[in-house]
């Protein structure tokens, strides 16, 4: 899972509710000094959240864009159900669309980008209805299912929350941490992230991260701008993957030197700085 800097947002973002026909959404809405070049909808990965973004928050504001990252229905502060028939992807994918809708009441530009299990959603979305925006940005996320070994550690995470509480799934995944990772001090924020996820959510996405099919020719016939970004290393799906993926929707391709599969956080400004030369590029700036 992504480990953010810190859970508390920059002076130029605030913690509020995103209000949509389809339920309510906690958000973190940064906003520039000036006028707004746009607005970007950032959706996060599996067990992730909002805060995952909140390093690219400054400086994209910077950059004189409005930044939204959003907690899905079920992740972190959104509300969820004990169901998982709520959490297939199409329902997810409506979901960003009512979010767009909200978004969009303010005017604008928006420009959407999912990372991981998030960059899967956003595609759907996408491919149910593009009209909303201007471009898309598929951060360190890949074709189709995932690898192998991370099918499998999936399928033991989906396993034990069917039969433990998040509580203990939580102690145990702590148990296999690597020695490095055991006390980072962000333990507290992160266990208390972790037990606000519903598990029916992390069971669903879970999952359709295992199953997902490969439709990429499907949203390269849209002719949507789109932008494969992702770390130089990635455990989930292989750079070789991103950089065929791109190629077959002829996409801006950018890999961040340093950086794994969550570029976002380890690699905050380099990652800020290329995701608004592609916007601004798209916008024609």
């Amino acid at each position: 899972m992504s480990r953010p800097p810190t859970f508390t947002p920059p002076p130029c973002a605030t913690r509020r509710v995103l209000r949509t026909e389809r339920g309510d959404f906690a958000v973190l809405d940064a906003v520039p000094a000036g006028t707004a070049r746009a607005t970007a909808l950032l959706l996060p990965g599996y067990t992730g959240s909002k805060e995952d973004f909140i390093a690219l928050l400054e400086p994209l504001c910077a950059a004189g864009y409005r930044v939204v990252a959003v907690d899905g229905r079920g992740q972190y502060e959104s509300e969820g159900t004990d169901q998982q028939e709520p959490y297939a992807q199409g329902e997810l994918a409506r979901d960003v669309l009512a979010q767009a809708a909200a978004l969009a009441e303010g005017g604008g530009t928006l420009h959407l980008l999912g990372h991981s299990l998030g960059g899967q959603i956003s595609r759907a979305a996408v491919l149910l209805d593009a009209t909303p925006f201007r471009s898309l940005t598929l951060m360190s996320s890949g074709p189709a299912e995932v690898v192998a070994a991370q099918r499998d550690k999936v399928k033991m995470l989906g396993d034990a929350l069917s039969v433990l509480s998040m509580d203990e799934v939580w102690e145990a995944m702590r148990a296999l941490d690597p020695p490095q990772d055991a006390d980072t001090g962000d333990g507290e924020d992160m266990r208390r992230r972790w037990l606000r996820h519903r598990p029916a959510q992390l069971i669903a996405t879970g999952a359709q991260l295992c199953a997902e099919p490969d439709r990429v020719d499907e949203l390269a016939v849209l002719h949507l701008p789109v932008h494969v970004l992702s770390g130089e290393r990635d455990d989930v799906w292989p750079v070789e993957q991103f950089d065929a993926m791109a190629r077959r929707l002829g996409a801006r391709r950018t890999t961040i030197a340093g950086a794994e599969h969550s570029p976002n956080t380890a690699r905050p400004h380099e990652t800020a700085e290329a995701l608004a030369a592609f916007w601004d590029s798209v916008d024609g700036a």
